[in-house]
């Protein structure tokens, strides 16, 4: 750090201003950093996501005093009922899915894109029923082939792994700047994963990623895929009645569920168009 830019040693010298930045992604265990330039990236809020040596994201650095009315927040947090947050969860699973059935749609695919449809209706309180695995299967196949299987290690599973956990970072980012605990989320409840929550949040912004790597599959050309990906922060998206680029989405997005869950008021949720 040298009067407030990052500066960045390799062959030659470049700067950035430290308050313009929003993430730093470091892709090689070769890079090293000073203390002082990390403390002054989270003192900014900028998300700081680690890779490992195959240049998967692996960690990523969170601040700890992000928001100075967390304690409150936090109790509310704890005090969700069960019923609003199965009727949080429904309306989420209910927009991922209408999300992967527009996007079907659009490929063509409209015999698949029916069957969504049908699932759509489907969901419960809580998804008791599973419908976004059904989904989830169908959307994959027909995106990706009838071979393919989301848990198999693969270029195009590669892919979405990366952009997904890029993304992911955006929500963890954004609860903690509310004021509230990645870890305790009101669907994903793994005891081993420290963004719970976000997780819960994120699901219904996959599909972004999702049509960044299935543009990629179809159109190869020579720029490394992680720049490309890195393109879906580019998106201007529809909520809450204005044009918003994808962060400024996320963070309506966010405080529209946490205040929906506050409040146990369902009207108060906002979901995105594309």
């Amino acid at each position: 750090m040298r009067m407030n830019y990052l500066v960045c040693r390799s062959e030659e010298e470049s700067r950035i201003y430290i308050p313009e930045i929003s993430y730093l992604i470091l892709e090689s265990t070769a890079i090293s950093l000073t203390s002082a330039l990390l403390s002054e990236l989270i003192k900014n809020n900028v998300k700081i996501i680690f890779c490992d040596e195959k240049h998967n994201p692996e960690s990523e650095l969170v601040g700890l005093h992000n928001n100075y009315g967390s304690v409150s927040k936090i109790k509310k947090q704890m005090q969700w009922s069960e019923k609003i947050k199965a009727s949080v969860w429904q309306k989420i699973i209910q927009n991922k899915i209408y999300q992967q059935k527009k996007f079907l749609e659009e490929l063509g695919y409209n015999l698949s894109a029916d069957l969504l449809g049908d699932y759509l209706d489907d969901v419960m309180p809580s998804d008791i029923t599973n419908r976004e695995g059904h989904s989830a299967k169908v959307y994959f196949n027909a995106i990706f082939g009838q071979e393919f299987q989301r848990r198999e290690e693969s270029n195009i599973n590669g892919a979405l792994n990366y952009g997904y956990a890029v993304m992911l970072a955006c929500f963890n980012r954004e609860i903690v700047r509310l004021g509230y605990l990645t870890q305790l989320g009101i669907w994903h409840k793994n005891e081993f994963n420290y963004f719970n929550l976000s997780c819960d949040l994120f699901e219904p912004f996959r599909i972004l990623v999702d049509r960044e790597v299935f543009k990629i599959v179809k159109t190869p050309d020579d720029r490394d895929f992680r720049l490309r990906i890195l393109d879906i922060f580019k998106l201007q998206l529809n909520i809450n009645g204005k044009r918003q680029y994808l962060e400024n989405a996320i963070s309506i997005y966010c405080q529209s569920v946490l205040e929906s869950l506050n409040n146990e008021d369902m009207e108060l949720l906002r979901f995105y168009e594309l």
